[in-house]
């Protein structure tokens, strides 16, 4: 009996070694798709996908100037990572052999070196924007074969509209026609989640489940590849929306993990999600004993933490690892590998589509040394390139430590120093450009106020701007007035005249402008119902729409002159001509020197002051008449009379005193 069990195991253990022979590991996807020789870093990281592909013996490759500088070999048998060098490598097909099997892969030459790409600077105007509410394209498909269930539903202010980069494309005009020079689109990348049961779908971009793929929804990479040539064109630069704080919950790295240490607290991905309350982090139990505390780590969505140099551990753990929300898994930039394929992503969609610059959501989120290590790598290939960082807290003090260059009291890094504390202090971010929370904070709060002669109204602006001292470039600051995340600076209502002087301000201080679409058209909307009321349609961009903004003749007589007042700012704002042709940099705005006045009688003024140019913002804080005193303003206006306000083209007289209507605002050059 001994002997036939013998035989049984020896006969088991030959089938399995041949079952192991004939097993053949297919590589099925390569990340990046292609690369570029002649980057001032030579190494390229390879994340090859396939079943078992971990276990190859061997990787090798005859290219010239190619060698293989290591095999990564993962927790999860499903990838490889294969690190490249390509120092004297040249363009063209090479061949990977991974054990028996080749795989083609391309080096691309690149269109030009890094320093030539320009990035977005404070002469441009960025005009923010969502796909899939702004226009739908010619020949849209409503339903992709291949994607989880979704639908196109124009009713439903949380599911698909339908937009698409085509769409974009074909109202390029309308943007030129406007004043902007740059469009920013929130995420175009695949967001291949399912509809929820209760009506919501990621229409808005931020949970990633394709880093190197458009959304088919919204077009294919080389509609975006065309989106952007055609932009340029028409002098248009494009800014793209990454995210590398979380992915969404589709990605292949949720269902297979790379490595155990991927994600941030991924015990949680264990659990049963039945029962689960994300909000409260219990999971229910079915005997009606007490729940049980869940491995779910929820952010606490308080960035102040960060730099916080009184931070608890607690307190900085919610922040920077825990979940932004439970559909959206938190990476771990400190996993190297994980953090060199965020960044190859950031460089290829440079070189392969040609976009001008990256807005990165929820900046502080993530470890700022590693994003730090991602700003230092993009400076150092591209030096004229431009990110901007979202950095939700309305105190500039806080704003102003993300800048680059900013530097920390020595002091207050030496606070807090034990391991744990050091991985959240902030090095040299080496983040070009912040977004100022603080203007759109204190702007939302004075529209609706009466400015006294201390702290309410216009004060609240001057007051914000007194601490650009803080800043190490003040005028690579973006300010906004609302956003997709925002209440529309409107409301429910329709209120010019705040509007006016939301813009008027907005266009003129020391800042890089951004605007949200349709704004120019009068569109509001209010969060309080859904995110969706923010985010509505462009009248005119989808096919049966009866109003139709993109036309002066199909704008109502009030949206159009909310547009031409808009549109005149704008196109003198870059230095042009009335029928928008390019006159040269406006370095009154881009290099002048910028002076405030403490508000007076309820008016609030700025200055901007460059080679013997002058514009003076001028804003009547109060819902009365107010008199302007020139003679307090003599050291900006000088020996200056009849000067224009820009956006009506009316002249006015600076010899005496001006009386301004309620919520009136000027723009006046001379």
């Amino acid at each position: 009996m001994k002997r036939i069990f013998f035989f049984l195991a020896l006969l088991m253990s030959a089938m399995t070694m041949s079952a192991a022979k004939n097993t053949k590991t297919t590589v099925s996807r390569i990340d990046p798709t292609d690369w570029f020789v002649g980057m001032k870093n030579p190494s390229v990281q390879l994340m090859v996908y396939g079943q078992g592909i971990r276990d190859v013996k061997s990787v090798t490759t005859d290219y010239p100037g190619v060698t293989i500088d290591s095999l990564v070999r993962l927790d999860s048998p499903n990838y490889l990572l294969v690190y490249l060098n390509l120092k004297d490598a040249k363009a063209g097909t090479m061949t990977l052999r991974f054990d028996k099997q080749k795989v083609s892969y391309t080096l691309k030459e690149r269109e030009m070196s890094g320093d030539k790409r320009m990035g977005f600077t404070n002469a441009d105007v960025l005009y923010m924007l969502m796909p899939d509410r702004f226009a739908q394209g010619a020949g849209h498909n409503p339903q992709i074969k291949g994607m989880r269930t979704y639908v196109e539903d124009r009713t439903k202010p949380s599911l698909r509209h339908g937009g698409d980069l085509n769409g974009i494309r074909e109202h390029l005009d309308y943007f030129c026609d406007l004043g902007v020079t740059a469009l920013w689109l929130t995420p175009v990348l695949e967001n291949d989640s399912p509809d929820s049961e209760n009506g919501y779908s990621t229409y808005h971009g931020y949970a990633t489940t394709d880093y190197y793929r458009v959304d088919p929804r919204f077009g294919t990479n080389e509609d975006y590849r065309r989106l952007c040539d055609e932009a340029h064109q028409k002098g248009l630069k494009v800014v793209m929306d990454m995210i590398f704080n979380h992915s969404g919950f589709e990605h292949p790295w949720t269902q297979d993990m790379p490595t155990k240490d991927w994600l941030n607290q991924p015990e949680w991905l264990t659990e049963k999600q039945s029962g689960r309350d994300p909000m409260t982090g219990f999971t229910a139990k079915s005997d009606g004993t007490a729940p049980e505390k869940s491995k779910y780590l929820q952010t606490s969505y308080k960035l102040t933490p960060v730099v916080d140099p009184y931070a608890s551990q607690v307190d900085l753990r919610e922040t920077v690892e825990g979940w932004f929300v439970p559909s959206m898994p938190d990476l771990n930039q400190h996993n190297p590998h994980l953090m060199r394929y965020l960044i190859q992503n950031s460089i290829w969609w440079i070189e392969t589509v040609g976009i001008d610059g990256i807005r990165m959501d929820t900046y502080p989120y993530a470890y700022a040394d590693a994003m730090a290590q991602w700003m230092k790598e993009l400076d150092d290939e591209y030096p004229n390139f431009n990110t901007v960082g979202e950095t939700w807290v309305t105190e500039p003090a806080y704003t102003a430590a993300w800048q680059k260059d900013f530097a920390l009291n020595s002091e207050l890094q030496s606070l807090n120093s034990n391991a744990y504390n050091l991985k959240f202090r902030i090095p040299n971010s080496y983040l070009k450009t912040v977004m100022d929370f603080s203007f759109f904070d204190k702007l939302n709060q004075a529209k609706n106020e009466e400015t006294d002669a201390w702290w309410t109204g216009l004060n609240r602006l001057y007051g914000s701007f007194v601490y650009d001292y803080l800043y190490p470039n003040p005028s690579s600051v973006m300010a906004f007035i609302e956003n997709h995340d925002t209440d529309r600076f409107l409301g429910n209502g329709r209120d010019t005249l705040a509007l006016k002087q939301a813009l008027a301000l907005l266009l003129t201080v020391n800042r890089i402008p951004q605007l949200y679409y349709g704004t120019e058209v009068l569109m509001n909307g209010t969060k309080e119902v859904t995110d969706g009321n923010v985010r509505k349609d462009f009248p005119g961009g989808f096919p049966g729409d009866t109003h139709n903004c993109f036309t002066h003749e199909g704008r109502s007589k009030a949206e159009n002159a909310m547009f031409q007042w808009t549109s005149r700012l704008l196109h003198w704002r870059q230095g042009r001509s009335a029928d928008g042709r390019s006159q040269g940099e406006n370095e009154v705005i881009t290099k002048g020197r910028q002076t405030q006045f403490i508000p007076y009688n309820g008016i609030y003024v700025i200055a901007r002051q460059y080679e013997g140019r002058t514009v003076l913002t001028i804003l009547n804080g109060t819902s009365k008449p107010a008199t302007l005193e020139v003679e307090r303003y003599q050291e900006v206006i000088g020996k200056a009379t009849r000067v224009q306000d820009i956006p009506t083209g009316r002249y006015f007289d600076l010899s005496h005193d001006l009386t301004l209507k309620p919520r009136q605002s000027l723009v006046l050059a001379f």
